[in-house]
């Protein structure tokens, strides 16, 4: 059962980075990404919200779908009412952090390297004609290029699929 859920994940996650891709692609067709900015395309996934998808359901559905994962909000940066508190009048920015205190601690004590990853984040941010999008670090990047010891890469692997979660619950509103 235990190997079934990884499996599942795994897929999961694969299907997601599929999709990341494919709208990677999609954007270098429309020329909306130059293809010199694929790497950074690839390094990062960027969801666009779903139409009629509004900033404050994406907000709650982020947070209560890490709240239902068990990953804690150990921070928030609501970076654009900062901005608007100064008087300026900035496109909008706000990046969410979650984290496993206990999984994070494993991996640091691997390689202390992995801090400089921590806390997963997501952006929720607004482009220059105005769409709403989510984005993340692709962490299957990290977790395919880099020897793990079983423990740590089924650690590695919980993780994405959570932050895949709930960046998927947030692109699409539902809470």
């Amino acid at each position: 059962m235990k190997y079934t859920k990884l499996l599942i994940l795994g897929l999961f996650s694969a299907l997601l980075w599929v999709g990341q891709v494919a709208v990677a692609n999609n954007l270098i067709q429309q020329e909306e990404l130059t293809p010199d900015m694929v790497d950074v395309a690839v390094s990062v996934l960027k969801m666009p919200l779903d139409k009629g998808v509004s900033v404050n359901d994406a907000r709650m559905s982020i947070n209560l779908k890490a709240e239902e994962l068990n990953m804690k909000k150990v921070g928030y940066l609501p970076v654009s009412d900062e901005l608007k508190a100064r008087g300026l009048k900035p496109p909008h920015l706000e990046i969410f952090q979650f984290c496993n205190p206990e999984d994070a601690m494993k991996m640091v004590q691997f390689n202390t390297l992995y801090a400089a990853f921590m806390p997963c984040r997501i952006a929720l941010v607004e482009d220059g004609k105005g769409r709403l999008w989510l984005q993340m670090i692709n962490l299957d990047m990290i977790i395919d290029k880099y020897p793990l010891p079983e423990e740590l890469r089924k650690i590695a692997v919980t993780i994405n699929s959570q932050m895949l979660q709930i960046i998927t619950s947030g692109v699409k509103g539902s809470f």
